[in-house]
């Protein structure tokens, strides 16, 4: 049977989502808890007596994406297929409880058996935040930026991206895409206190976008870059013309959305 879980944690300790061969990624931690709990008894006969094992076999989760190193979430999620009935309820606080800190398991959801947490996702969201004054408190939390921007600017930069587009220009280099259309439908700043938050939700996102496109909407706000340099580089598809990464502590996924057919309630 699948399951959906809804998934939450903090980047700082671990190299992304994917699992890593010589680094820690958020996917180990959770399929090695995963089969932990989720162990199943087998029958064995030992000396004339029926003896019970655990026979302890990986179990893979397949999530809605991955995200790099240092990258928060909000809101992830990943399907796994699990060989017996369980009560949600009690497996999901087993799960927290067994969980590291900075990791947590939001929620689990049968849904049909060829839903998939990856393709079946019809639209994901981030969020990047931004600092404009010092803050202990937001380390590692957000990027603290200190030059001067002009956030109206920044918006009417943002708002040539939604659409459906070539976002090459965005992308890390050297990427397995078949493609780099995207379909953005929300761009934009807003300001809080000296907090200053960018949200874009689109159909999908290649990889690096997100902080590539803050930066170079950064270059904008301080006025390294004009708006019409901007659409230039928009329809280069040039990574190289594009501005730099920004940190990805600033980063987070904040939601993934599926079609309600794919759950079973």
């Amino acid at each position: 049977m699948r399951y959906f879980f809804e998934i939450s944690y903090n980047g700082t300790n671990y190299h992304g989502w994917q699992n890593q061969h010589n680094a820690i990624g958020v996917q180990q931690i959770v399929e090695e808890a995963i089969t932990l709990i989720f162990q199943l008894p087998i029958s064995k006969i030992s000396s004339g007596r029926k003896e019970m094992t655990i026979k302890r076999i990986p179990i893979p989760i397949v999530a809605s994406g991955r995200t790099d190193a240092g990258v928060h979430c909000l809101q992830q999620f990943f399907h796994a297929d699990i060989e017996r009935e369980f009560d949600i309820d009690q497996y999901h606080q087993k799960l927290n409880s067994i969980l590291p800190r900075d990791i947590a398991i939001r929620s689990i959801q049968r849904v049909k058996d060829d839903a998939h947490a990856r393709y079946d996702a019809y639209e994901r969201a981030y969020e990047y935040k931004i600092t404009r004054a010092k803050s202990p408190l937001l380390i590692g939390l957000s990027h603290h930026y200190f030059k001067p921007l002009n956030v109206k600017t920044m918006n009417e930069a943002a708002a040539l991206l939604v659409g459906e587009q070539d976002f090459e220009c965005f992308s890390k280099v050297n990427t397995d895409v078949n493609h780099f259309v995207c379909d953005i439908k929300k761009a934009k700043w807003n300001e809080k206190d000296e907090l200053l938050v960018f949200t874009i939700v689109a159909n999908r996102f290649l990889r690096g976008m997100v902080r590539a496109i803050v930066g170079t909407l950064l270059d904008v706000g301080s006025g390294k870059i004009s708006l019409e340099k901007f659409k230039s580089i928009l329809k280069s598809k040039d990574r190289k013309r594009a501005g730099m990464n920004v940190p990805p502590e600033g980063l987070y996924l904040i939601s993934v959305k599926y079609p309600k057919k794919i759950f079973i309630n």
